[in-house]
């Protein structure tokens, strides 16, 4: 349906395109695939028919000024009709729109043309092709969504794509390991049915994420969930294709690079949700610099050559060894029961109805620092020298996991993290019966949500060649 076409200029009242964009929001769920693909095309073959329709509404809209006043018109200057100009100049006055968004510089409600509809705006592309939403009635799409969420008791997960729910890569960029990914005829075929897909015409394959189906089957019972990543458009809109193809989950919402309102970052001003009912998941942090307390960091998803060359792994991937991860213990089984977690606390009955007062990031917070409460970490040749150990990200990892860190050690001390078991400190540990592990213990912590037997990550003996 096209927003242009159906909105209200007609209507005298203030809450008209409110009112349009609250219904044009809800019935997104609800949109029949088939009609949707053919607007989507609508739009791409045919941009000249969204000047026809602003058109169509500017000329509805004088039409309508022009009624008004021949209607007010009477013969002869009669009082009655000096009565009703003052009545009506009076209600023009008390009616003056404040443009609560704009479709090609024309406000939706009114529509008056305008070259700076930027400043106080922002664009929303994903719902509506050229769409742009006041600040103030971004607020207050929000504060009304949110009031709808909490009376179904759920709350907002935006998700990452690429290394988060599935893998991507060329085909060029195969390595020679994974030539039976192309082969029909292989037995591992069977295994990657529902989970591989070849993409001839954007030259790429695709490889889901082990639990990803079951995962956002059961996420969608306490999640309204969104799309959002730096991919291009087109290839976020065929991802959310293979992830859910009966538009169940995330129908529009879909937010892809070109809708990021900052240059190599992402944010929630794009999405019409409440920060405090908001969690993300995604493998990049650094992305996410205004909202790391909305953030559940997850472990990448290297299936295929290419993605562990991307980020300097030198270990084959799990493609070229014919392996995959677990779906029962794998990242997503693991951080739906964090999400769930959280879900329930938000929502706990024993402290009170009044949903809206609370804070879904207090309550990840909360999770968080329960995997290593009890621990008290001392680094050893982690930090680079005369580096400020507190701000390094593997100190502030700790103290968010709930540890305890410290440049020296004492008795209090559990365990010495270290890249070297040569140094004072790892030699200290050994002697007095400490737990001395390397940093990916800490790491796996993050991602696992618990803390792991610290025998699985020994710190080795750094030899020095002369």
């Amino acid at each position: 349906m096209s927003l242009v076409d159906e909105s209200p200029v007609n209507s005298s009242s203030s809450d008209d395109f409110a009112a349009f964009l609250d219904a044009e929001l809800d019935s997104t769920s609800d949109t029949n695939p088939q009609q949707e693909e053919e607007k989507q095309e609508s739009d791409d073959d045919d941009d000249g028919n969204d000047d026809d329709e602003i058109n169509a509404v500017i000329e509805r809209t004088k039409r309508r000024k022009i009624i008004v006043v021949d209607d007010t018109e009477e013969p002869n200057g009669s009082t009655s009709h000096i009565v009703q100009i003052e009545v009506t100049e009076t209600s023009v006055k008390e009616d003056i729109c404040i443009h609560p968004g704009f479709i090609g510089g024309m406000c939706i409600k009114c529509g008056e043309k305008t070259d700076d509809d930027t400043q106080s705006s922002v664009a929303f592309g994903y719902i509506h092709k050229d769409l742009r939403l006041a600040n103030d009635e971004i607020a207050r799409l929000r504060d009304r969504d949110l009031k709808n969420l909490l009376r179904h008791k759920k709350l907002y997960l935006v998700l990452d794509l690429d290394h988060t729910l599935l893998n991507s890569t060329r085909f060029s960029d195969l390595a020679q390991d994974e030539g039976y990914l192309l082969n029909p005829n292989d037995p591992m075929q069977d295994a990657l049915k529902g989970s591989l897909f070849k993409l001839p015409f954007m030259n790429m394959v695709t490889k889901l994420r082990p639990f990803v189906h079951t995962f956002l089957k059961e996420a969608s019972n306490y999640f309204e969930m969104y799309i959002y990543t730096m991919g291009e458009r087109a290839y976020a809109l065929e991802m959310a294709n293979l992830l859910d193809p009966g538009r169940v989950y995330f129908d529009s919402k879909v937010i892809a690079q070109g809708d990021c309102t900052q240059r190599h970052q992402k944010g929630l001003d794009v999405v019409l949700g409440q920060e405090n009912a908001v969690l993300i998941l995604d493998d990049t942090e650094q992305v996410w610099s205004k909202h790391k307390d909305n953030l559940i960091s997850m472990e990448r998803y290297h299936f295929f050559a290419s993605s562990c060359k991307q980020f300097g792994y030198k270990s084959k991937s799990l493609s070229e060894l014919r392996s995959d991860e677990s779906d029962t213990d794998g990242a997503l089984a693991t951080v739906l029961k964090v999400l769930k977690r959280v879900h329930n606390m938000f929502y706990d009955s024993e402290l009170g109805e009044n949903f809206a007062g609370r804070d879904a990031r207090q309550m990840l917070r909360a999770v968080r620092s329960e995997v290593l409460k009890g621990c008290k970490i001392v680094f050893s040749r982690v930090f680079p020298t005369k580096f400020q150990a507190e701000n390094h990200h593997l100190w502030m990892l700790a103290e968010r996991l709930g540890a305890t860190c410290s440049t020296e050690v004492d008795s209090s001390v559990t365990h010495v993290i270290s890249t070297d078991i040569g140094t004072e400190k790892s030699r200290w540990a050994i002697q007095e019966n400490k737990f001395l592990v390397e940093p990916r213990w800490l790491e796996a912590a993050n991602f696992l949500w618990q803390r792991l037997p610290e025998e699985s990550f020994p710190v080795k003996d750094v030899k020095v060649n002369h």
